[in-house]
């Protein structure tokens, strides 16, 4: 092969890796950083991952499962029902039968009336469309309402 054959194909190449180069830098860093930079100053609160503070702890976020597993408190994971488990893993929403299927639990765990439990339960509905679409309720919203309704049982939490 002749030298000018490898300088040739050097050339050819050249385009290519440069190209790759600036995608890679446009795609995989200028890109993200300015969508972050814009949602930060535009949407602060969510491009932080919508968290929730209790006092000056933060407790969660509405988005995440947040790994309640003491059984004074609603669970995300509820081993009774695993065919209603998110594809991810982490969803933090449960459908409504899975929260009453806890009541029972939660007053056995904390002396927590029954209906009192159900209450809170049935305040926190949500329906994906307005009045359409199954029932389901956010854990940290339920948990949130323990603490703030209960102070006595939740002293330590809130």
């Amino acid at each position: 092969m002749s030298e000018t054959t490898g300088a040739s194909k050097r050339n050819v190449y050249r385009p290519v890796v440069a190209l790759a180069l600036l995608s890679l830098l446009l795609c995989g860093l200028l890109f993200p950083l300015v969508v972050t930079g814009v949602a930060q100053i535009a949407l602060p609160y969510q491009a932080d991952g919508s968290l929730v503070h209790l006092g000056n702890r933060t407790v969660g976020s509405y988005f995440i499962d947040n790994g309640f597993s003491l059984p004074i408190f609603f669970h995300a994971r509820n081993e009774s029902s695993p065919t209603n488990a998110s594809a991810s893993g982490v969803d933090p929403d449960i459908p409504l039968q899975d929260a009453l299927s806890q009541v029972q639990r939660i007053h056995n765990a904390t002396g927590i009336p029954i209906g009192n439990l159900t209450s809170i339960v049935t305040a926190h509905v949500q329906r994906t469309l307005w009045i359409f679409g199954d029932p389901y309720v956010n854990v940290l919203q339920l948990n949130l309402a323990l603490i703030g309704t209960f102070h006595s049982v939740y002293s330590s939490y809130g």
